[in-house]
């Protein structure tokens, strides 16, 4: 897979939420902002 560039347009995706439905990145298109952060699990060697 290849990286997004910084400033980039992020592609839709779309995950599973903790109340049970799914949210895609699309669905807040020209509603709101939106922060994508990765965290990467604790205790691992990244």
């Amino acid at each position: 897979m290849a990286l997004i560039a910084v400033g980039a347009t992020a592609p839709d995706f779309t995950l599973d939420s903790h109340l049970d439905t799914t949210v895609s990145l699309s669905d807040f298109k020209g509603t709101k902002n939106v922060l994508l952060v990765s965290y990467p699990l604790d205790f691992t060697p990244t």
